[in-house]
């Protein structure tokens, strides 16, 4: 099972993960779950009237638009790297953030490197579960790695032009 560390308010922690991922093809237990798309848009209101909490993982190939409707029924979405240099789960966070305010967590998953994360809370995640083993010491550090930043972005750090401003 991945290691969660969620991070709030600067700080990274470790958390005890209260959602099953279950897969397509198994039965549904009993509790909190993260489950697919296509399984969510089929079975979903039947799981969120039974009042779970219920979390959507997002593969890369897929439109977060296809949630629009739905993400303030949502307690989590899990947006998917496939593979560390692939990087539409970095727009998707960002448009489940900024175009759909969606408040819930946004939760890292798959291939997930602690060299990503500063760029990744940019973005508007707040959990990860790294695949390298990195800690919450590690997450922190990477996170503080870079000073100065270039461009608006959802996190709503001040880039350098602003602070050159003031």
């Amino acid at each position: 099972m991945p290691t969660l560390i969620r991070c709030e308010n600067g700080a990274f922690a470790a958390a005890e993960d209260p959602f099953t991922r279950v897969a397509d093809d198994q039965e549904l237990p009993q509790g909190d779950v993260i489950i697919s798309l296509q399984r969510f848009l089929n079975d979903g209101e039947r799981l969120i009237g039974q009042h779970r909490a219920v979390g959507v993982v997002l593969k890369s190939s897929e439109e977060v638009a296809a949630l629009s409707i739905d993400l303030a029924k949502v307690a989590v979405v899990a947006l998917d790297f496939p593979a560390f240099r692939d990087g539409r789960a970095y727009t998707q966070a960002r448009l489940l953030r900024e175009r759909y305010g969606f408040e819930g967590e946004v939760r890292a998953v798959g291939d997930v490197l602690r060299e990503q994360v500063g760029f990744m809370l940019r973005c508007g995640f707040d959990a990860f579960e790294p695949a390298d083993g990195a800690s919450c010491e590690d997450l922190a550090m990477a996170a503080r790695r870079q000073r100065h930043v270039y461009q608006r972005a959802a996190d709503g750090r001040r880039p350098a032009f602003a602070e050159r401003e003031a």
